[in-house]
């Protein structure tokens, strides 16, 4: 006895994710190497948006699940790179203040010719 698959069955399941970024184009950028065929990603203004076509439901919700763990991951490692550069231009600025002549580094000039 032979079973017919519905259309349904062979139709791919799809997906689109759309996330709001301070810094889309990097976080997007920084999503590209873990991207599959299946996957495509767009910027627009501060939004990634992300469309996942799979054969499976199984197969696309883990695409989305990795996807949504690598955004996490990305968003957090630029969140932390922004406060960590303000953090060294505010300790920077403050520095600026207090320096003096003392403070400047001293050079010598070297010759480092051979003798002939």
């Amino acid at each position: 006895m032979a079973c017919d698959a519905s259309p349904d069955a062979d139709a791919a399941r799809t997906a689109t994710v759309r996330t709001e970024h301070a810094d889309a184009a990097t976080v997007a950028a920084a999503l590209a190497p873990d991207e599959t065929d299946s996957m495509r990603t767009r910027v627009d203004g501060d939004v990634v948006a992300c469309a996942v076509e799979r054969p499976t439901t199984g197969g696309l919700q883990s695409t989305l699940d990795d996807h949504l763990v690598n955004l996490r991951v990305a968003d957090r490692v630029i969140e932390r790179a922004r406060d960590h550069a303000t953090a060294a231009t505010d300790a920077d600025a403050a520095n600026a203040d207090s320096l003096d002549s003392a403070d400047e580094p001293q050079t010598t000039d070297t010759d480092t010719q051979p003798d002939t």
